[in-house]
C-alpha cells in the first residue's frame, strides 16, 4: 500500500497547505479482471477522494490530526492499507509575560528556563545575548539543551550579565518565535567558592532507538572549576568513529544506529573538587520487515491451502490475518494460524477474497496481501479498452474459469484484430457456455487517430546567456485533448519558478518552451511528454551549453626559491568550449587583491598545465590562482592555493630618501624612510647607519634592529655645530649585510641664533591688524642658519614666519588698543635674543551703524544705487567712503567697487538677478553691511524699489516706450 510512516504538514493563515494522502490498492488483473471507478465528493466538503488519493483541504490541527487508513475494493474483496499519522506542524508565538531577573554569585552555576510555547513538530533552541544577532556560543562553560531549550552556564564570569532570550525554531514549518527575555544579574554578596560538578543535563536511564536512526545523548554539568565531560562505555568497548563527541564534548551523537551499538554509557564531569557520573542504557528496536509473503492463488474447492507469512523485527512480532479488510475469526477447525501462516483446509467459496498478513511490534507494522480464488462456476468477464488507435493490433480475450466451458468464438475463447481502421468500430460479445450456464459479456471499440510528435529529435547547441526555443509539436486527433508535460533531467519542470527561465510558448498543437538567458545549469535533456486520454508520446532534446570555463583544479605549488615558484593545476570543465589561454594570479599580504603573475612560458596556452612564476618577493607569503579562458569568456577562479613562503636571501633594497640634520647641540641626526617588510628578504632585518666627517677617512658605524626604524641620532660633544657629515644607510637580515645606499651630506646640529633683528618698526593698518617691519639677520653662518623670525605681542600672542622675511601683519587685535611687541629669530636649534620692544596702537573701530534707506531703478542695461550717509559714533572711526558689493545670483564671487558717495550707478544688463550689499569704510576697517538686497530680473521695464523700512511703495512700473 503507498500510505504508511508519519505525514507532516505546516498551517499558517491564509496559505492552507492541502495535505495528499495516496492510497494505491494492487492491481488484481487474475483471469483479466476489468474494473472502473466512479468516485463522489460532497460539494463544499474539504475532504475528496480522487483515483484513491485522500486530498484534505484548508488543514485544521484540531480537526484533522489522527490517524488514516485506505480501504481498496473491488468485486473481488478489500483490503486494508497501513495507517497514516498525519500530524499538523505548527509554532505558537510565547506568553509575553515578563521573566523576573536571575540573581547569582561570580563563579557559581545557572540555569536559564527556555519553556517553548505549544508547538507540533521537532523544535531547535538557541539564544540571544543582549541584541541579536549575537547569539551565546557553546564552549566548555555554556551549553544549550536541543532537548528542553535551556541554557546552563556551568560558572557565571562578569562578562556573561545581561538579558538572554530564548530564540525557538520548528523545523517543518521553519517559522521562529522569540521569548521574554530573562535578565542575569550578579550579586553583590561575594564570589561563589570551587564546588564539585553537579550534572544538571542527564539521558534517559533507558532509551530505545530504532534501527538506523541517529540517536544523541547530552550531558553537562555545573561546577567552579569549569568541569570537563568525558564519555566511555562501562565494558570497554571503544567508540566507533562514526561516533561524533561535540559542543565540548556535551553531546555524544551515534549515527546510523545497530546491534552493536546498544548498551550502557557513562557521562563524566571532573573537576578539581571531584567528580559526578550518570548512566544510561541505549536499547536496540527494529520494526518489522517482511522476509516471506503469501501470493495470490487459485484453488479447486476441497482442496486446501498454507500461505507462509514472516518478518524479522526486535522484539519479535506477533501475527494477524485480515480478510477483506476485517480480522479473520477462526470459527472452524479448518482455519489455523500459527506463527504468522494461515492454513485453511477443505476451501469452500466463502474463502474466496483479499486476504492481509499484518506482523507487528511495538514500534510498527508491515502488511503482506493475497488474493484467494476459487474455481467452481462460469464466469466470463470480457475487457478492453474502450478507445483503440488506427494501425493498433487489438486482442480481445474471453476467458473461462474451468476447462468444462466450451468456446462459440476461437478455440482458446480470444478474438484478434489486426491493423485497426475506423472501420473496425463498434459493438462485440463473448458468449461462453458450460454445464453451470450460459454468460457473456459485451464492450464497444471506438477507434482515434494516433498522436504523433511531429518535432524531430536534435541537439541543440547555445551560449550562455542566449535564449532558446525548444520545439514540440503534434499531430493528434482533433476530438482528443492534448496535454504538454516538460521534463529536464527527468525532472518535472514548475513553469513560474526556476527564476522565470522557462516559458511555454506553443499553442494548441505546440508545446514549445523557451528558455531565457539560458545558464550552464540549464544544459542537459528535455523531454516533452504528450499525452490524451487514449495515447501517449514523448521526445527528448539534448541542450548543450558552451559558457566560459569552471574554475581550474587541485592547484598545486613547489619547488620555491627566492623569487620564483612552480605552479600547476588539473583542468576543470571546459563547458564546451575548448580553453585556449590559462592566467595566474597571485596575491601577498602586501598586493591590492589578486595581481597578474609574470611567467615563465609568458603565455600560458590552452594545453600549458603549469608554468614557473617569477619576479616574487623573497621572504614573502603567496597565494596562488588560475583562471581559464576559452572563445566564450574567462570563467570563474580557481581555489586560492595554500599559502607558501619565498626563500630568505640578502636584502637587496636599501632605504630611500636618506637626510637629517637638526635636533639638539652636539647631534647629528639621520633619517631615512624604512624598507617595506615585503622587500625586507627575510627575518632579523635591520639597518646598519655609517657616517663621517667631510674628508675623513673611516667610517663609524652603528646598528638600528628594529625594520620600522626611521631615524638615527649620534651625539657627541666634540660635534662642532653646524658641521658636514658624509652618510650612508645599509641594510642587514639573519643571511647577512646587504649594500649601502648612497652617499649623502648631513649638517650636525647648528648653535640657535645669537643676535637679534633691529630696526624693529610697527604701524597700525586698522582696528584689528598691525603691521610689524625688521632689518634681517644674515640668511646663513659657518655655525647657523636662520629657518625664521617669531612675532611675540603683550599677551603672548606669538607668529611664526617662513623664510627670509621682513615684515608680518599681526591681525584680530582688539581696537583701540596698545601692544608691545618684540621679535627673536630662530632655527632647528631654538630661538635667539629678544629685539628691542616697540609700541603700537590700533585705530577705533569702524562704523557700527550700516547703510540706510537704500533705493535703487534700473533703466535698460544701468542699475541706480542710492543710500543714506553713514554717521560714526564718537569712539568709531570717521567713514572714508563706501563698498558695494554686486554679484548675479547664480554667481559665487561678488564684484567690488568703491565710491565717496552715496550714489552708484552700474552698467549691468537687466535681464539677470542681481545681489546687492553696500559697507562704510575707514581707516579702522569695513563696518557693518547692509541687508542683502535681490534685483529681479524684469526685462524692459523701469523698476524703482526703497529698502525695507521705508515709508513708500515697494515697487513702482512703469512702461517703457
Amino acid at each position: 500500500m503507498g500510505v504508511s510512516g508519519v505525514l507532516w504538514f505546516l498551517i499558517s493563515w491564509g496559505d492552507w497547505s492541502r495535505p495528499l494522502i495516496c492510497c494505491k490498492s494492487p492491481v488484481f488483473l487474475l483471469n483479466s479482471l476489468c474494473c472502473c471507478y466512479f468516485i463522489y465528493s460532497q460539494p463544499g466538503s474539504r475532504y475528496s477522494i480522487s483515483g484513491g488519493n485522500l486530498r484534505i483541504s484548508q488543514l485544521n490541527k484540531e480537526e484533522d490530526a489522527g490517524i488514516y487508513q485506505c480501504l481498496a475494493s473491488n468485486s473481488f474483496g478489500t483490503i486494508l492499507s497501513r495507517e497514516a499519522s498525519l500530524h499538523i506542524a505548527y509554532l505558537e508565538e510565547f506568553k509575553t509575560q515578563r521573566r523576573s531577573p536571575v540573581s547569582v554569585r561570580e563563579g557559581q552555576g545557572v540555569v536559564l528556563l527556555c519553556g517553548p510555547p505549544a508547538h507540533m513538530g521537532e523544535l531547535t533552541y538557541s539564544w540571544i545575548f543582549n541584541e541579536y544577532p549575537s547569539f551565546v556560543k557553546q564552549d566548555t562553560r555554556r551549553f544549550v539543551s536541543q532537548k528542553t531549550g535551556n541554557l546552563y552556564i556551568a560558572k557565571v564570569e562578569p562578562s556573561d550579565v545581561g538579558n538572554y532570550t530564548c530564540v525557538v525554531t520548528n523545523t517543518v514549518t521553519q517559522s521562529r518565535v522569540q521569548g521574554p527575555p530573562t535578565s542575569l544579574v550578579l550579586r553583590n554578596d561575594g564570589i561563589m567558592g570551587e564546588y564539585e560538578p553537579k550534572i544538571e543535563v542527564q539521558f534517559p536511564e533507558v532509551l530505545a532507538v530504532a534501527k538506523g536512526l541517529t540517536v544523541k545523548l547530552e550531558c553537562f554539568a555545573l561546577g567552579n572549576p569549569v568541569p570537563a565531560i568525558t564519555w566511555r562505555r562501562p565494558d570497554g568497548v571503544p567508540f566507533p568513529r562514526k561516533v561524533d563527541v561535540g559542543k565540548s564534548s556535551g553531546v555524544l551523537e551515534i549515527p546510523y544506529f545497530q546491534q552493536e551499538d546498544a548498551g550502557q554509557y557513562e557521562c563524566t564531569a571532573e573537576n578539581s573538587r571531584g567528580k559526578n557520573t550518570v548512566k544510561g542504557r541505549l536499547s536496540f528496536y527494529a520494526s518489522p520487515h517482511l522476509v516471506e509473503k503469501p501470493q495470490d492463488v487459485q484453488k479447486a474447492i476441497d482442496e486446501s491451502l498454507l500461505w507462509e507469512c514472516k518478518a524479522s523485527a526486535k522484539p519479535k512480532p506477533s501475527y494477524r490475518w485480515l480478510k477483506n479488510g476485517e480480522p479473520l475469526e477462526s470459527f472452524e477447525d479448518r482455519i489455523q494460524v500459527v506463527n504468522g501462516a494461515l492454513s485453511i483446509s477443505s476451501l469452500t467459496l466463502s474463502d474466496t477474497g483479499m486476504y492481509q498478513c499484518i506482523a507487528e511490534n511495538r514500534h510498527g507494522r508491515v502488511f503482506a496481501n493475497a488474493e484467494l480464488r476459487l474455481l467452481s462456476f462460469l464466469y466470463v468477464q470480457f475487457c478492453f479498452c474502450s478507445v483503440v488507435l488506427v494501425g493498433n493490433l487489438l486482442t480481445v480475450l474471453c476467458k473461462y474459469d474451468c476447462s468444462l466451458l466450451q468456446v462459440s468464438v476461437l478455440d482458446n475463447g480470444s478474438l484478434r484484430i489486426s491493423n485497426i481502421t475506423k472501420q473496425d468500430a463498434g459493438l462485440y460479445t463473448c458468449v461462453a457456455r458450460n454445464q453451470f450456464g450460459v454468460a457473456s459479456s459485451a464492450g464497444t471499440l471506438v477507434v482515434k487517430e494516433p498522436t504523433i510528435i511531429t518535432s524531430k529529435a536534435t541537439q541543440l547547441d547555445v551560449t550562455v546567456g542566449e535564449s532558446v526555443v525548444v520545439p514540440c509539436q503534434v499531430s493528434r486527433d482533433p476530438s482528443l485533448d492534448v496535454k504538454f508535460t516538460w521534463f529536464f533531467n527527468e525532472q518535472l519542470i514548475n513553469f513560474g519558478s526556476h527564476g522565470g527561465y522557462f516559458e511555454k510558448v506553443g499553442g494548441a498543437s505546440a508545446g514549445d518552451i523557451m528558455i531565457r538567458n539560458i545558464q550552464l545549469r540549464h544544459a542537459g535533456r528535455y523531454t516533452c511528454a504528450v499525452q490524451t486520454k487514449v495515447d501517449s508520446a514523448s521526445i527528448a532534446t539534448d541542450v548543450v551549453v558552451r559558457g566560459p570555463p569552471d574554475p581550474p583544479l587541485d592547484i598545486k605549488v613547489d619547488e620555491v626559491t627566492e623569487t620564483t615558484s612552480f605552479v600547476s593545476w588539473s583542468p576543470g570543465p571546459d563547458n564546451h568550449s575548448p580553453v585556449f589561454a590559462y592566467n595566474i594570479q597571485i596575491r601577498s599580504p602586501f598586493s591590492l587583491g589578486w595581481q597578474a603573475a609574470k611567467t615563465v612560458p609568458e603565455s600560458l596556452g590552452g594545453q600549458q598545465l603549469s608554468a614557473r612564476v617569477v619576479e616574487l618577493s623573497p621572504w614573502v607569503e603567496y597565494e596562488f590562482r588560475v583562471l581559464a579562458t576559452n572563445s566564450v569568456g574567462t570563467g570563474e577562479p580557481s581555489k586560492p592555493s595554500q599559502k607558501i613562503r619565498t626563500k630568505d636571501t640578502l636584502p637587496r633594497t636599501t632605504p630611500a630618501r636618506v637626510s637629517g640634520g637638526g635636533g639638539s647641540r652636539s647631534e647629528l641626526v639621520i633619517t631615512w624612510e624604512p624598507v617595506p617588510e615585503e622587500l625586507q628578504c627575510g627575518p632579523g632585518f635591520g639597518y646598519v647607519v655609517a657616517f663621517r666627517p667631510l674628508g675623513g677617512q673611516s667610517w663609524m658605524q652603528a646598528a638600528v634592529t628594529s625594520p620600522d626604524a626611521s631615524r638615527y641620532i649620534f651625539k657627541n660633544e666634540s660635534i662642532p655645530p653646524f658641521s658636514p657629515f658624509h652618510v650612508k644607510v645599509g641594510v642587514y637580515n639573519n643571511k647577512g649585510e646587504g649594500l649601502f645606499g648612497p652617499v649623502t651630506t648631513i649638517y650636525s646640529a647648528e648653535e640657535e641664533p645669537s643676535r637679534a633683528p633691529s630696526r624693529v618698526r610697527a604701524k597700525s593698518l586698522s582696528a584689528s591688524e598691525v603691521e610689524v617691519s625688521w632689518k634681517p639677520l644674515p640668511w646663513s653662518t659657518s655655525r647657523t642658519r636662520i629657518m625664521g623670525y617669531e612675532v611675540r605681542t603683550t599677551q603672548l600672542n606669538v607668529m611664526r614666519t617662513v623664510g627670509n622675511r621682513t615684515s608680518a601683519v599681526i591681525r584680530g587685535l582688539d581696537p583701540s588698543s596698545t601692544y608691545h611687541i618684540k621679535l627673536k629669530a630662530y632655527n632647528s636649534a631654538g630661538v635667539g635674543p629678544d629685539s628691542v620692544v616697540v609700541n603700537v596702537t590700533t585705530k577705533r573701530p569702524p562704523p557700527s551703524q550700516s547703510p540706510d534707506k537704500v533705493t535703487w531703478n534700473t533703466t535698460d542695461s544701468k542699475l541706480i544705487l542710492k543710500w543714506d550717509h553713514v554717521k560714526s559714533l564718537e569712539n568709531e572711526s570717521e567713514v572714508m567712503g563706501y563698498k558695494v558689493m554686486y554679484k548675479q545670483s547664480r554667481q559665487s564671487r561678488p564684484s567690488v567697487v568703491e565710491t565717496n558717495s552715496t550714489s552708484l550707478e552700474l552698467s549691468l544688463p537687466v535681464d539677470e538677478d542681481y545681489i546687492i550689499q553696500i559697507k562704510p569704510v575707514s581707516e579702522g576697517g569695513e563696518g557693518s553691511s547692509s541687508k542683502q538686497i535681490t534685483i529681479p530680473r524684469i526685462a524692459g521695464l523701469i523698476l524703482s524699489l526703497q529698502s525695507p523700512g521705508v515709508d513708500m511703495p515697494p515697487c513702482l512700473f512703469e512702461r517703457r516706450s
